[in-house]
Protein backbone atom coordinates (compact mmCIF):
# COMPACT_ATOMS: atom_id res chain seq x y z
CA UNK A 1 0.00 0.00 0.00
CA UNK A 2 1.15 3.86 -0.75
CA UNK A 3 2.30 4.98 2.82
CA UNK A 4 -0.17 7.87 3.68
CA UNK A 5 1.03 11.37 3.21
CA UNK A 6 -1.98 13.62 4.80
CA UNK A 7 -4.41 12.71 7.74
CA UNK A 8 -7.94 11.77 7.46
CA UNK A 9 -9.12 15.20 8.19
CA UNK A 10 -6.95 16.84 6.11
CA UNK A 11 -7.77 14.77 2.79
CA UNK A 12 -11.07 16.33 2.66
CA UNK A 13 -10.68 19.67 3.81
CA UNK A 14 -7.74 20.92 2.46
CA UNK A 15 -7.42 21.03 -1.00
CA UNK A 16 -10.09 19.59 -2.44
CA UNK A 17 -7.53 19.39 -5.98
CA UNK A 18 -4.80 17.40 -7.02
CA UNK A 19 -1.71 18.60 -8.40
CA UNK A 20 1.52 16.38 -9.45
CA UNK A 21 4.43 17.53 -9.10
CA UNK A 22 4.85 19.06 -12.18
CA UNK A 23 2.09 21.22 -12.56
CA UNK A 24 -0.96 18.80 -13.95
CA UNK A 25 -4.15 19.13 -12.77
CA UNK A 26 -5.92 15.61 -12.35
CA UNK A 27 -10.02 16.03 -13.33
CA UNK A 28 -10.22 12.80 -15.12
CA UNK A 29 -10.04 9.49 -14.18
CA UNK A 30 -10.42 6.47 -16.54
CA UNK A 31 -11.96 3.46 -15.24
CA UNK A 32 -11.41 0.15 -16.46
CA UNK A 33 -14.57 -2.71 -15.84
CA UNK A 34 -13.69 -5.09 -17.22
CA UNK A 35 -10.47 -7.21 -18.92
CA UNK A 36 -13.19 -8.91 -21.29
CA UNK A 37 -13.74 -8.27 -24.95
CA UNK A 38 -15.30 -9.49 -27.79
CA UNK A 39 -12.59 -8.47 -30.24
CA UNK A 40 -9.13 -9.59 -30.02
CA UNK A 41 -7.06 -6.05 -32.09
CA UNK A 42 -3.73 -7.43 -32.55
CA UNK A 43 -2.25 -4.02 -30.76
CA UNK A 44 -4.39 -4.41 -27.70
CA UNK A 45 -4.66 -8.47 -26.95
CA UNK A 46 -3.31 -10.48 -29.83
CA UNK A 47 -3.22 -13.59 -28.74
CA UNK A 48 -6.60 -15.48 -28.81
CA UNK A 49 -5.62 -17.14 -25.63
CA UNK A 50 -6.13 -15.12 -23.17
CA UNK A 51 -6.01 -15.60 -19.18
CA UNK A 52 -8.95 -13.84 -17.89
CA UNK A 53 -9.38 -12.38 -14.23
CA UNK A 54 -11.13 -14.13 -11.59
CA UNK A 55 -14.82 -12.48 -10.97
CA UNK A 56 -13.24 -12.14 -6.59
CA UNK A 57 -9.98 -10.36 -8.63
CA UNK A 58 -12.31 -7.49 -10.62
CA UNK A 59 -13.11 -4.60 -8.49
CA UNK A 60 -16.98 -4.71 -7.92
CA UNK A 61 -19.33 -2.35 -9.35
CA UNK A 62 -20.00 -0.56 -5.93
CA UNK A 63 -16.13 -0.64 -4.92
CA UNK A 64 -15.92 1.73 -7.96
CA UNK A 65 -18.83 4.04 -7.27
CA UNK A 66 -17.56 4.18 -3.72
CA UNK A 67 -13.83 5.55 -5.38
CA UNK A 68 -14.80 7.91 -8.13
CA UNK A 69 -17.05 9.80 -5.57
CA UNK A 70 -14.19 10.12 -3.31
CA UNK A 71 -12.22 11.22 -6.22
CA UNK A 72 -14.78 13.75 -7.10
CA UNK A 73 -14.32 15.47 -4.04
CA UNK A 74 -10.65 15.39 -4.56
CA UNK A 75 -11.45 17.43 -7.94
CA UNK A 76 -11.92 14.65 -10.62
CA UNK A 77 -14.96 15.90 -12.74
CA UNK A 78 -14.50 13.72 -15.70
CA UNK A 79 -14.84 9.69 -15.82
CA UNK A 80 -14.15 7.53 -19.15
CA UNK A 81 -15.71 3.53 -18.74
CA UNK A 82 -13.38 1.71 -20.82
CA UNK A 83 -12.41 -2.04 -20.82
CA UNK A 84 -11.79 -4.75 -22.49
CA UNK A 85 -15.48 -3.35 -24.07
CA UNK A 86 -17.20 -2.06 -21.15
CA UNK A 87 -20.57 -3.13 -22.50
CA UNK A 88 -19.56 -6.91 -21.81
CA UNK A 89 -19.73 -6.78 -18.69
CA UNK A 90 -23.15 -7.44 -16.74
CA UNK A 91 -25.50 -5.00 -15.22
CA UNK A 92 -23.30 -2.11 -17.43
CA UNK A 93 -25.72 -0.15 -17.84
CA UNK A 94 -27.12 -0.26 -13.75
CA UNK A 95 -23.70 1.17 -13.00
CA UNK A 96 -23.32 3.48 -15.48
CA UNK A 97 -26.69 5.04 -14.39
CA UNK A 98 -24.67 5.30 -10.47
CA UNK A 99 -21.84 6.68 -11.95
CA UNK A 100 -23.65 9.66 -13.90
CA UNK A 101 -25.54 10.05 -10.39
CA UNK A 102 -22.12 10.95 -8.27
CA UNK A 103 -22.35 14.79 -7.41
CA UNK A 104 -19.29 16.45 -8.83
CA UNK A 105 -19.07 13.81 -12.26
CA UNK A 106 -19.52 16.73 -14.75
CA UNK A 107 -18.92 14.30 -17.76
CA UNK A 108 -19.23 10.48 -18.03
CA UNK A 109 -17.91 8.97 -21.50
CA UNK A 110 -17.87 5.70 -22.48
CA UNK A 111 -14.76 3.95 -25.09
CA UNK A 112 -15.94 1.24 -26.83
CA UNK A 113 -15.56 -0.82 -29.88
CA UNK A 114 -19.32 0.09 -30.80
CA UNK A 115 -20.08 -3.46 -31.96
CA UNK A 116 -22.75 -4.00 -28.71
CA UNK A 117 -24.58 -0.21 -28.91
CA UNK A 118 -26.94 -1.43 -31.01
CA UNK A 119 -27.78 -4.38 -28.88
CA UNK A 120 -31.78 -3.70 -27.21
CA UNK A 121 -32.61 -3.87 -23.40
CA UNK A 122 -35.24 -5.51 -21.96
CA UNK A 123 -37.44 -2.14 -22.66
CA UNK A 124 -36.62 -2.50 -26.34
CA UNK A 125 -34.22 0.92 -26.10
CA UNK A 126 -30.31 0.26 -27.50
CA UNK A 127 -27.55 0.35 -25.25
CA UNK A 128 -26.65 3.56 -26.87
CA UNK A 129 -30.14 4.90 -25.97
CA UNK A 130 -30.16 4.01 -22.40
CA UNK A 131 -26.53 5.58 -21.97
CA UNK A 132 -27.62 8.23 -23.31
CA UNK A 133 -30.48 8.68 -20.68
CA UNK A 134 -28.52 7.53 -17.70
CA UNK A 135 -26.73 10.76 -18.65
CA UNK A 136 -23.53 9.72 -20.82
CA UNK A 137 -22.46 12.58 -22.60
CA UNK A 138 -19.56 11.54 -24.95
CA UNK A 139 -18.73 7.81 -26.50
CA UNK A 140 -15.67 7.20 -28.41
CA UNK A 141 -15.83 4.56 -30.77
CA UNK A 142 -12.62 2.36 -32.07
CA UNK A 143 -12.74 1.92 -35.98
CA UNK A 144 -9.77 1.48 -37.57
CA UNK A 145 -10.77 0.46 -41.31
CA UNK A 146 -14.34 0.57 -43.41
CA UNK A 147 -13.02 -2.38 -45.33
CA UNK A 148 -14.47 -5.64 -44.11
CA UNK A 149 -11.68 -7.82 -44.68
CA UNK A 150 -8.83 -5.44 -43.06
CA UNK A 151 -11.31 -4.97 -40.24
CA UNK A 152 -11.47 -8.93 -39.76
CA UNK A 153 -7.67 -8.80 -39.59
CA UNK A 154 -7.55 -6.39 -36.96
CA UNK A 155 -9.93 -7.17 -34.33
CA UNK A 156 -10.39 -11.45 -35.42
CA UNK A 157 -13.84 -10.94 -35.93
CA UNK A 158 -16.86 -10.10 -38.35
CA UNK A 159 -18.06 -7.53 -36.78
CA UNK A 160 -18.20 -4.55 -38.83
CA UNK A 161 -21.69 -4.09 -39.86
CA UNK A 162 -22.30 -4.37 -36.04
CA UNK A 163 -19.71 -1.60 -35.07
CA UNK A 164 -21.54 0.79 -38.14
CA UNK A 165 -24.67 0.33 -36.62
CA UNK A 166 -23.46 0.84 -32.90
CA UNK A 167 -22.56 3.86 -34.28
CA UNK A 168 -25.73 4.98 -35.89
CA UNK A 169 -27.49 3.83 -32.34
CA UNK A 170 -25.44 6.47 -30.96
CA UNK A 171 -26.13 9.13 -33.62
CA UNK A 172 -29.67 7.80 -33.31
CA UNK A 173 -29.51 8.49 -29.25
CA UNK A 174 -28.64 11.59 -29.50
CA UNK A 175 -25.61 11.31 -28.06
CA UNK A 176 -23.57 14.51 -27.11
CA UNK A 177 -20.09 13.84 -28.52
CA UNK A 178 -19.46 10.78 -31.11
CA UNK A 179 -15.51 10.46 -31.71
CA UNK A 180 -14.65 8.13 -34.05
CA UNK A 181 -10.60 6.80 -32.83
CA UNK A 182 -8.50 5.38 -35.64
CA UNK A 183 -5.15 3.79 -34.76
CA UNK A 184 -2.71 4.11 -37.49
CA UNK A 185 -1.29 1.11 -39.20
CA UNK A 186 1.35 0.38 -41.99
CA UNK A 187 0.39 -1.76 -44.43
CA UNK A 188 -2.72 -2.52 -42.74
CA UNK A 189 -5.15 0.65 -42.81
CA UNK A 190 -3.39 3.52 -44.37
CA UNK A 191 -5.07 3.29 -47.50
CA UNK A 192 -8.44 3.50 -45.99
CA UNK A 193 -7.88 6.67 -44.15
CA UNK A 194 -9.75 8.87 -47.10
CA UNK A 195 -13.05 6.43 -46.78
CA UNK A 196 -13.03 6.74 -42.85
CA UNK A 197 -12.53 11.02 -43.24
CA UNK A 198 -15.88 10.88 -45.06
CA UNK A 199 -17.32 8.12 -43.33
CA UNK A 200 -16.85 10.80 -40.36
CA UNK A 201 -17.92 13.87 -42.13
CA UNK A 202 -21.30 12.14 -44.04
CA UNK A 203 -22.32 11.52 -40.35
CA UNK A 204 -20.99 14.20 -38.77
CA UNK A 205 -18.20 12.97 -36.38
CA UNK A 206 -14.96 14.18 -35.07
CA UNK A 207 -12.39 11.44 -36.57
CA UNK A 208 -9.12 11.12 -34.93
CA UNK A 209 -5.77 9.18 -35.64
CA UNK A 210 -3.98 8.03 -33.20
CA UNK A 211 -0.48 6.21 -33.63
CA UNK A 212 0.59 2.49 -32.17
CA UNK A 213 2.33 2.94 -28.41
CA UNK A 214 4.57 -0.17 -27.08
CA UNK A 215 1.75 -0.86 -24.68
CA UNK A 216 0.81 -4.31 -25.41
CA UNK A 217 3.90 -5.37 -27.34
CA UNK A 218 7.03 -3.32 -28.41
CA UNK A 219 6.82 -5.46 -32.15
CA UNK A 220 4.02 -2.29 -33.35
CA UNK A 221 7.13 0.51 -33.32
CA UNK A 222 8.66 -1.27 -36.22
CA UNK A 223 9.15 0.51 -39.67
CA UNK A 224 6.72 -2.42 -41.27
CA UNK A 225 3.71 -1.51 -38.77
CA UNK A 226 4.06 1.99 -37.15
CA UNK A 227 2.77 5.34 -38.82
CA UNK A 228 3.35 8.30 -37.46
CA UNK A 229 0.52 10.90 -37.24
CA UNK A 230 2.81 13.82 -39.61
CA UNK A 231 2.46 10.77 -41.87
CA UNK A 232 -0.98 10.55 -41.67
CA UNK A 233 -1.51 14.09 -42.11
CA UNK A 234 0.29 14.39 -45.46
CA UNK A 235 -1.33 11.57 -47.31
CA UNK A 236 -4.62 13.12 -46.36
CA UNK A 237 -3.45 16.03 -47.96
CA UNK A 238 -2.63 14.88 -50.65
CA UNK A 239 -6.29 14.39 -51.83
CA UNK A 240 -8.00 16.06 -49.16
CA UNK A 241 -5.78 20.04 -49.54
CA UNK A 242 -4.09 21.53 -47.08
CA UNK A 243 -5.14 21.03 -43.58
CA UNK A 244 -4.79 23.96 -41.17
CA UNK A 245 -3.91 23.60 -38.03
CA UNK A 246 -6.31 24.44 -35.18
CA UNK A 247 -4.60 25.38 -31.55
CA UNK A 248 -7.88 26.81 -30.74
CA UNK A 249 -10.28 23.80 -30.84
CA UNK A 250 -9.59 21.36 -27.98
CA UNK A 251 -10.85 18.38 -26.75
CA UNK A 252 -9.89 16.83 -22.89
CA UNK A 253 -7.37 15.03 -24.28
CA UNK A 254 -3.48 15.66 -26.27
CA UNK A 255 -5.39 15.62 -29.99
CA UNK A 256 -4.04 18.39 -32.40
CA UNK A 257 -6.82 19.39 -34.52
CA UNK A 258 -6.80 20.58 -38.29
CA UNK A 259 -9.09 21.56 -40.63
CA UNK A 260 -10.21 21.11 -44.09
CA UNK A 261 -11.43 23.65 -46.50
CA UNK A 262 -15.13 22.58 -46.14
CA UNK A 263 -15.01 23.12 -42.42
CA UNK A 264 -14.34 18.96 -41.54
CA UNK A 265 -11.97 18.84 -38.03
CA UNK A 266 -9.82 15.98 -37.57
CA UNK A 267 -7.85 15.16 -34.94
CA UNK A 268 -4.29 13.76 -34.82
CA UNK A 269 -2.81 11.66 -31.51
CA UNK A 270 0.92 11.50 -31.87
CA UNK A 271 1.99 9.99 -28.60
CA UNK A 272 5.54 8.32 -29.75
CA UNK A 273 6.15 11.78 -32.02
CA UNK A 274 4.76 14.54 -30.68
CA UNK A 275 6.98 15.33 -28.13
CA UNK A 276 4.62 17.44 -26.56
CA UNK A 277 2.33 15.04 -25.73
CA UNK A 278 2.47 15.10 -22.23
CA UNK A 279 2.65 18.66 -21.21
CA UNK A 280 -1.16 19.05 -20.50
CA UNK A 281 -2.41 15.51 -18.88
CA UNK A 282 -5.19 15.77 -16.34
CA UNK A 283 -5.65 12.05 -16.07
CA UNK A 284 -5.37 8.67 -13.61
CA UNK A 285 -6.38 5.68 -14.92
CA UNK A 286 -7.92 2.47 -12.21
CA UNK A 287 -7.57 -0.98 -13.92
CA UNK A 288 -10.53 -3.34 -13.46
CA UNK A 289 -8.27 -5.10 -10.63
CA UNK A 290 -8.46 -1.89 -8.78
CA UNK A 291 -4.28 -0.98 -9.28
CA UNK A 292 -4.00 2.83 -10.20
CA UNK A 293 -1.79 4.02 -12.73
CA UNK A 294 -0.61 7.45 -13.03
CA UNK A 295 0.93 7.12 -16.60
CA UNK A 296 -0.34 4.86 -19.15
CA UNK A 297 3.33 4.69 -20.52
CA UNK A 298 4.48 3.79 -16.65
CA UNK A 299 5.08 0.62 -15.27
CA UNK A 300 4.11 2.38 -12.21
CA UNK A 301 0.84 1.29 -10.20
CA UNK A 302 -0.77 0.92 -7.18
CA UNK A 303 -3.05 -1.69 -5.11
CA UNK A 304 -6.28 0.57 -4.26
CA UNK A 305 -8.39 -2.50 -4.18
CA UNK A 306 -6.04 -3.71 -0.67
CA UNK A 307 -7.07 -0.31 0.30
CA UNK A 308 -10.55 -0.70 -0.81
CA UNK A 309 -10.98 -4.06 0.79
CA UNK A 310 -9.74 -3.21 4.30
CA UNK A 311 -12.63 -2.69 7.04
CA UNK A 312 -10.72 -0.67 9.02
CA UNK A 313 -9.73 1.70 5.88
CA UNK A 314 -12.19 5.09 5.31
CA UNK A 315 -12.86 7.21 2.27
CA UNK A 316 -10.10 9.58 4.02
CA UNK A 317 -7.54 6.76 3.44
CA UNK A 318 -8.59 6.44 -0.24
CA UNK A 319 -8.19 10.25 -0.73
CA UNK A 320 -4.90 9.94 0.94
CA UNK A 321 -4.04 7.50 -1.30
CA UNK A 322 -4.86 9.10 -4.27
CA UNK A 323 -2.77 12.42 -3.28
CA UNK A 324 -0.05 9.86 -2.85
CA UNK A 325 0.06 8.26 -6.53
CA UNK A 326 -0.60 12.00 -8.33
CA UNK A 327 2.59 12.66 -6.47
CA UNK A 328 4.49 9.55 -8.07
CA UNK A 329 3.06 11.27 -11.40
CA UNK A 330 6.11 11.34 -13.81
CA UNK A 331 6.64 14.33 -16.11
CA UNK A 332 5.97 12.36 -19.14
CA UNK A 333 5.50 8.59 -20.33
CA UNK A 334 8.53 6.35 -21.24
CA UNK A 335 7.35 4.83 -24.10
CA UNK A 336 10.54 6.24 -26.62
CA UNK A 337 12.81 5.29 -23.35
CA UNK A 338 13.22 1.44 -24.65
CA UNK A 339 10.25 0.71 -23.25
CA UNK A 340 9.25 -2.67 -22.29
CA UNK A 341 5.55 -3.70 -21.81
CA UNK A 342 4.52 -5.32 -19.03
CA UNK A 343 1.20 -5.65 -19.47
CA UNK A 344 -1.28 -5.82 -22.56
CA UNK A 345 -3.45 -2.81 -23.28
CA UNK A 346 -6.49 -4.67 -22.58
CA UNK A 347 -5.41 -5.50 -18.99
CA UNK A 348 -4.71 -1.94 -18.41
CA UNK A 349 -7.89 -0.39 -19.98
CA UNK A 350 -8.16 2.00 -22.88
Amino acid sequence: MVPHAVSDILAFRFPKRMEDLHGHLISYLRVSITDRCNERCHYCMPEEEQDWLAREEVLSYEEILRTVRVAALLGVKKIRVTGGEPLTRRNVLWFVDQLCEIDGIDDVGISTNGTLLGKTTKDGRTYAKALKDAGVRSVNISLDTLDAKAYHRTTGRDLLNAAIGGIDAARDAGIEKIKINTVLMRNRNENDLWDLVDFAHDRDLLLRFIELMPVSTTEVLEDDQFFTVNDARKLLEFRLGELSFRPDFRTNGPARYYERGNGQLLGFIGAMSDFHFCETCNKLRLTCEGKLRPCLGSHMEFDLRKVLRDPQMSDADIAGFFRDVVARKPKEHDFRNAYEPGRRMIAIGG
